[in-house]
């Protein structure tokens, strides 16, 4: 692969970075560590801006080309681990208990530095790259977060770029789905408040985990006989918690789950009948039921002319017979959707070695990977802000 040469240079560099990240995670919003390596990196790489502490632990850094031009292209890597316990015996395992890069963000961060050593070395562009290190992407709203602190207006972007690694066994393939490419999300609670008792005796309660079982499968018809067959909605409850001994009905049962969508059409049908099945529950059964609904993550759309950017981009490292552009749309949810509905970019995928799932303890992401993101992540700065545009070489 015709990986840049700043960035083959630097592989070995990249490589130790990504086992540092990799051994010492942090959730969302408490990157602190992960956000000072960040901007200790770029000042040394020669960045001209670093800006850090944007919505708590963001980063971002401008680097200006040679040309003069005004445009802006944005690139984005998350930062944040999740709350799993690594099982992969790595010799750069966590020394996080409980704490785990299961999602491959100490990569995407990896990459993005790469891509900014190359930028800040060559600036073969004409115009600025804003580079941003966005924390709490694992539903904490990092994203938004940024956003609520002023992102776009502080660093304004014509076009902007997120990537995220595949899993999948095939090192070097990247790919992108046009259109709607990653599900919207809700979160749930639900709180069913009956009447507890004596277990012996359970005629004197109103049960509150007996109420909250039909519940589940109730709420499962939505997807089955509200959605229209030809539309995607997936609706998973995933909690209930009830009950402390084994002779006591509890006063109390909660639920929670998800449900994931491509239309707000489909979710606002799937939240409205949440609500009268939680209504209807509450009066049938003389119980208080209270539902806490809350969107998470905005549907991912891909503009289709930056898609084909990007593709380009891609295929000059990794060759034309190792993109695609038709990948299916993905049930999973990504935050970078709320800064899509700011500025019109894309978002790729970019295979691997590794083929354990994501936010699985034992996941594993091939650092071969890594100068090859931070490759494309460069290159679709320097295809989509060329020198040539004001003569210039």
């Amino acid at each position: 692969m015709p990986i840049l040469p700043t960035i083959a240079n630097s592989t070995d560099e990249l490589t130790g970075i990504f086992k540092d990240l990799h051994a010492h995670p942090e959730i969302g919003f408490t990157e602190i560590r992960t956000a000072s390596v960040v901007a200790e990196k770029l000042r040394e790489y020669g960045v001209d801006e670093v800006h850090s502490g944007i919505a708590e632990t963001g980063v971002v850094g401008l680097i200006r080309g040679k040309g003069h031009g005004n445009r802006r292209i944005g690139l984005r890597a998350d930062m944040d681990a999740l709350p799993i316990h690594e099982e992969t015996n790595l010799p750069y395992s966590s020394t996080n208990p409980g704490t785990m890069h299961a999602c491959g963000h100490d990569g995407h961060t990896t990459m993005l530095l790469g891509a900014a050593k190359h930028l800040a070395h060559t600036r073969d562009f004409d115009g600025t790259a804003v580079l941003i290190f966005q924390p709490a992407e694992e539903g904490l709203g990092g994203a938004r977060g940024m956003l609520a602190a002023g992102l776009f207006d502080k660093f304004p972007c014509d076009e902007v770029y997120g990537m995220h690694n595949a899993p999948n066994g095939r090192p070097g393939k990247v790919g992108i789905c046009k259109g709607a490419a990653m599900a919207g999300a809700s979160f749930f609670d639900i709180t069913v408040q009956g009447k507890g008792s004596h277990a012996a005796m359970p005629q004197q309660s109103r049960d509150p985990l007996v109420i909250a079982s039909a519940l589940v499968g109730q709420l499962q018809t939505i997807v089955s006989r509200n959605v229209p067959p030809l539309k995607t909605c997936v609706l998973s409850v995933t909690q209930i918690h009830a009950g402390s001994a084994y002779n006591v009905v509890p006063d109390t049962a909660t639920l929670a789950g998800t449900i994931r969508y491509f239309s707000d059409e489909v979710r606002d049908l799937a939240e409205t009948r949440m609500k009268e099945l939680c209504d209807g529950f509450e009066t049938a059964y003389g119980v208080n039921i209270r539902l806490d609904l809350r969107n998470i993550f905005d549907v991912l759309i891909n503009n289709a002319d930056l898609s084909d950017a990007y593709l380009e981009a891609a295929s000059d490292i990794v060759g034309a017979e190792n993109i695609s552009g038709t990948d299916d749309p993905a049930t999973g949810s990504e935050d970078f959707a709320d800064m899509l509905k700011v500025v019109p970019g894309a978002y790729c995928r970019v295979g691997h070695s590794g083929t354990v799932g994501l936010h699985n303890p034992g996941f594993f992401l091939d650092p071969e990977i890594l100068p090859v993101g931070a490759s494309i992540m460069a290159r679709i700065v320097e295809r989509r802000l060329p020198l040539e545009r004001h003569g210039l070489s």
